[in-house]
């Protein structure tokens, strides 16, 4: 079964982007949650600097949704590449060609 590249690239994107807003949220309540993966992420992020604002974690949550969303549609894309396009295997009998004896 193929995945839909759309639905896949939508849902890592919300994924991605949810887990970054999140962070980011709690970070503003207390200072230290998530500072050490907040400054990963802001070295991979131009213009996100972690800098515990509401505009930073805002940019950071765009960033995200469109990170993963690549980061989705890639990897159906490549899932979709080695799925197999064969009809399943349906009787018994048909599964003695793989057996060895």
């Amino acid at each position: 079964m193929k995945l839909n590249l759309r639905a896949i690239a939508l849902a890592a994107g919300a994924l991605w982007a949810c887990a970054i807003l999140t962070t980011g949220i709690a970070n503003l309540i207390w200072p230290s949650y998530g500072h050490a993966f907040l400054q990963t992420i802001a070295s991979l992020y131009p213009g996100y600097d972690a800098e515990r604002s509401l505009g930073d974690v805002t940019v950071g949550t765009l960033y995200a949704l469109f990170d993963g969303a690549f980061c989705g549609l890639v990897f159906g894309w490549v899932y979709n590449l080695f799925v197999s396009s064969k009809k399943p295997l349906s009787h018994p009998a048909q599964y003695s060609e793989f057996l060895v004896l």
